[in-house]
């Protein structure tokens, strides 16, 4: 059955309204409900703002979690060298030096590349 229902404009533009923030509000639940799982990290603006200004993000990241550059290559099995190559943008690594970048770091491969 074929069922048409008109409504003013103005009562268009707030149902529209009211379902974007309804989206939002979703997509805020399900963001804090990720932190409070441990599922996603906040990241520090100053952090950020460096990968935002093109600092390699293995370098960013190694330096959140306070780790050295010779402890970082330990702990992924990655050479030292290659690894500062990466750090310093020479070298974009293979997407296996990247996972096992990613998880010595403790991240997605994704916040990587």
């Amino acid at each position: 059955m074929n069922e048409m229902v008109t409504i003013s404009r103005t009562e268009y533009d707030r149902l529209i309204a009211a379902a974007e923030t309804l989206s939002d509000l979703d997509a805020y639940a399900r963001a804090k409900a990720r932190l409070a799982n441990g599922d996603d990290e906040l990241v520090p603006a100053a952090f950020a703002d460096r990968m935002l200004d093109g600092e390699s993000p293995v370098r960013v990241y190694r330096e959140l979690r306070g780790l050295s550059g010779a402890e970082l290559a330990r702990r992924s099995g990655v050479n030292r060298v290659h690894l500062l190559n990466i750090e310093d943008c020479k070298s974009a690594g293979s997407i296996e030096t990247m996972r096992r970048l990613a998880a010595a770091l403790n991240v997605q491969i994704d916040d990587l590349v």
